[in-house]
């Protein structure tokens, strides 16, 4: 089988024996079963050991943590590879379940996760983890500490599968670099774990209301703050957060945006700094210049955004309050939708579709990938059909003899 096609189990397999044991070590297929070959090249050596696993998904856990063993003992068994594949298996090592010691561990892993991050989104599980591991009736394996820890979550919900998906990095940490057994592997996710709870339907505002709501506003302090804050976020498209990563390029030609938000995954990827074109609101057929470049540039100030991360809340908290902002809620519920501090940035990518840009056009100018975009927007690329059906069903001109 050609090395871009290995399942992804072999990948990890040979990872983890490249990272943990001397170079030079393999484990490779063999009838079926695995072989183990060690090429010590000080001494100018290749050694085989056929080891008592088969060459399937289900047994490369186990086969490690004897691998680990065989190379600890390689050098006792005066570099022979049969004499430490016996002092391996004599030893029969025990390993102790330290489960604050795995989740500590794990921690130092996930280095690029933020501690907010880890606070949302490990900890709550990792601490049912301790509570579990520490009472009665412990688990004593990978599947059922995974039923007794995620109880406390809906089945269904984002919230849970947030919580599954930290969980099972666990225990695959706890297997592949603490040398628990294999059976503490994280079961196979089923049916029952695909979150079936809809994902809200942010409301894109209209210009006409965005205009509504900033002639409600104050004409004080506090208020223009504000309504500059709204500016930015229907002109450009920006997430709340955005507002506190503004910045100029190109001798304050260019707005751009600095903030790196997670691409989620394991790798630990964050978006880019972006630049920033304006989408003008429109008051019935004119375009309104607010010149937010230039007030930008010039300091005007935005109002207090909280905590790093918590800008949404600011807004939320802000419009809440507002009775033309209630008014649009009840205005966004009709229509099935939800209004949030989003709905600024929703109105930028509706408009970007109706204005006629290409989705990798919006995408990129909004800070996602195509394949983010396309989940989150696609919808609104269909908000012309019923035109387009008019314009399809109207009868074909006759052609001329």
């Amino acid at each position: 089988m050609p090395a871009t096609e290995q399942p992804n189990w072999i990948k990890d397999f040979r990872g983890q024996i490249k990272r943990q044991c001397k170079q030079g070590w393999l484990v490779a297929p063999d009838h079926g079963t695995m072989r183990l070959e060690v090429y010590d090249k000080e001494y100018g050596k290749k050694q085989r050991l056929s080891l008592p696993f088969k060459w399937v998904e289900d047994d490369w856990p186990d086969a490690l943590l004897l691998i680990r063993q065989i190379a600890n003992a390689y050098k006792q068994g005066g570099l022979d590879l049969n004499a430490a594949y016996k002092i391996a298996q004599a030893s029969k090592v025990k390993i102790e379940l330290n489960w604050t010691d795995a989740i500590e561990g794990y921690r130092e892993e996930r280095s690029r996760v933020s501690d907010r991050t880890w606070k949302q989104k490990y900890s709550p599980v990792m601490k049912q983890v301790i509570k579990i591991m520490s009472g009665k009736n412990r688990p004593t394996n990978g599947a059922d500490l995974c039923d007794k820890a995620l109880k406390k979550w809906e089945v269904g919900t984002r919230q849970r599968q947030i919580m599954r998906q930290s969980l099972h990095g666990l225990l695959r940490y706890c297997v592949y670099r603490k040398s628990y057994k294999s059976s503490w592997m994280p079961p196979a996710v089923d049916d029952k774990a695909v979150v079936t709870k809809k994902k809200r339907i942010g409301y894109p505002l209209t210009d006409s209301q965005i205009i509504r709501l900033l002639d409600s506003l104050p004409d004080d302090e506090i208020g223009n703050k504000w309504r500059f804050a709204c500016q930015l976020m229907a002109v450009f498209g920006l997430r709340p957060e955005d507002l506190r990563h503004l910045h100029t390029r190109n001798k304050g030609k260019e707005l751009w945006s600095g903030y790196e938000k997670s691409k989620g995954g394991r790798k630990g990827e964050t978006t880019e700094a972006r630049r920033l074109y304006p989408l003008l609101v429109c008051d019935g057929d004119e375009t309104i210049d607010w010149n937010l470049l230039g007030r930008f540039q010039i300091k005007e100030p935005l109002p207090p955004l909280g905590q790093p991360g918590k800008a949404g809340e600011s807004v939320g908290t802000y419009l809440r309050r507002k009775l033309v902002w209630k008014q649009l809620q009840q205005e966004a519920i009709s229509e099935g939708q939800q209004l949030t501090p989003y709905s600024f940035r929703h109105r930028y990518s509706a408009e970007c579709h109706a204005r006629g840009l290409q989705p990798k056009q919006i995408a990129d100018s909004m800070g996602h990938d195509l394949e983010t975009h396309m989940n989150s927007y696609a919808r609104f690329m269909s908000k012309d059909l019923e035109s387009a059906f008019d314009a399809a069903n109207k009868p074909k001109e006759k052609i001329a003899a």
